[in-house]
């Protein structure tokens, strides 16, 4: 067993919406501006949050998912990645109770504030009330006695209701409250049907989070928040067997050269994953679909990530290089794993939100076509049907859809089913070398999985 001491808070909310990632990257600008050196970790399965995190660290940002990795692989990742930070800061996913299947506080922040031991600050959105947030926040510490809550900062208050609200929560509650913002209408970061825009696509997202960080130094108790960072108990763990054995075979392995999409269509990768395949061995080489006109040279696997690739139909369907690189590369046995969008684009074609048709890559039958709703949403296991890429038939992987559009051909290589849920359907496509679908797969929900690929790509002979 080991241990590590890292001062740490979660940032989390009654719900989404509430300011969650406006508050992360603030304070995470805000303690950069005094000189510490923080890292960031999202609560949940997204892509996205972390994005704004990164851009705010300059490096790069990771999930901890209880979903995917049981309570002592979640300890092991958080303390792996928080490296040499003196702080550590994590934002918690939609309401600060909700779990699994929406029933459950299971994998909920507050299921991961508790197996970590991380004090956790509320963020109370005082939008359109004033007595009654004191009635919201003692719904939140007195529905569990461990409910880990340290502090609340009241967000989109107006400064002159602050010290009354302040004062009155004080009061009738047994909680701190460590500062409040105002509403900030130049400060927001923007949401399309789709979910959240991407931090790339704010062009002016370091001077809004340089604004709000300004703020919170302004009107957040700064100091108050490490001195809870700082009472975080020390985190124990043990190294995972499965990494223990890693680390003694991939010495005596032979590197291998894998391509990984990675550019404003393609930018959805859980970073554990990438950092498992590098520890394995693998050398990840990034493309971009978009830009480059074929294939990196000397590969022997190819990984098509997620993103949005629905927004850049006509320049993806364009490049045609690139398109007829990634197609006789694959049908030349190439080992390709693609998800979500980057299963789309390998599709005969792609509709957008107007009916219009692109040819994409033409490696899988049929076509992707936009929905009005969220296709078949949330957490996953996934049981494979046919040996693959991964693992082989009979084994479990746990993984996430998120994606507004569909297929006519989503595979029928694994069986999806929802946890808590009698919900089930086929998915994905197995085809020798292939492995494409829509759900995103965490490597360390079986760290097997992750080698079983390593394994086939070195099988590979170079394209």
């Amino acid at each position: 067993m080991e241990q590590k001491n890292i001062p740490r808070i979660m940032i989390a909310a009654a719900g989404s919406g509430s300011g969650k990632t406006t508050v992360t990257c603030g304070l995470l600008q805000a303690f950069l501006n005094r000189g510490w050196k923080p890292a960031s970790y999202k609560c949940g399965p997204d892509y996205i949050d972390p994005m704004f995190h990164s851009e705010v660290l300059g490096i790069k940002s990771r999930n901890l998912d209880l979903f995917f990795t049981d309570e002592n692989t979640t300890n092991y990742l958080l303390c792996r990645n928080a490296g040499t930070a003196d702080l550590a800061v994590l934002e918690g996913v939609m309401g600060y109770y909700d779990g699994l299947a929406g029933k459950s506080t299971d994998c909920s922040s507050y299921d991961l504030s508790r197996k970590t031991g991380t004090p956790v600050i509320l963020v109370a959105d005082c939008k359109g009330m004033s007595a009654s947030i004191v009635a919201l926040i003692k719904g939140f510490i007195e529905l569990r006695k461990d409910h880990c809550i340290k502090g609340v900062i009241l967000n989109r208050i107006p400064p002159m209701l602050y010290e009354e609200i302040k004062n009155l929560i004080e009061e009738e509650l047994p909680i701190e409250v460590l500062g409040y913002l105002p509403v900030m209408a130049d400060c927001r970061l923007e949401s399309r049907h789709l979910g959240l825009v991407t931090a790339k696509e704010i062009g002016n997202l370091q001077e809004i989070i340089t604004k709000v960080a300004a703020q919170m130094t302004a009107s957040v108790d700064l100091d108050r928040i490490l001195a809870i960072a700082e009472e975080a108990p020390s985190i124990r763990f043990q190294i995972p067997e499965a990494i223990k054995r890693i680390r003694a075979q991939t010495k005596h392995e032979a590197g291998v050269k894998i391509a990984v999409a990675m550019d404003k269509a393609f930018c959805f990768y859980y970073q554990d994953n990438l950092d498992l395949l590098a520890e394995l061995g693998a050398e990840l080489i990034p493309f971009s679909p978009l830009e480059e006109k074929a294939l990196p040279s000397d590969i022997q696997g190819l990984i098509l990530g997620g993103g949005y690739p629905e927004l850049y139909l006509e320049q993806l369907s364009g490049n045609q290089t690139m398109l007829e690189s990634i197609r006789g590369a694959i049908e030349g046995g190439l080992s390709c794993l693609a998800e979500c969008g980057g299963f789309m684009y390998l599709h005969q074609w792609m509709k957008d939100r107007d009916g219009t048709r692109y040819r994409m890559a033409g490696v899988i039958e049929g076509e992707s076509f936009p929905t009005e709703r969220l296709t078949r949403f949330g957490y996953l296991t996934l049981t494979a049907l046919e040996d693959n890429l991964l693992c082989a038939k009979g084994t479990e992987l746990k993984g996430h859809e998120f994606h507004y559009w569909d297929s006519t051909n989503t595979g029928h290589g694994f069986q999806a089913k929802k946890p808590l849920r009698k919900t089930s359907w086929d998915c994905m496509i197995i085809k020798g070398n292939l492995l494409a679908g829509y759900p995103h797969i965490h490597f360390y929900s079986n760290i097997e999985a992750a080698i079983e690929f390593l394994g086939k790509v070195r099988g590979t002979e170079k394209q």
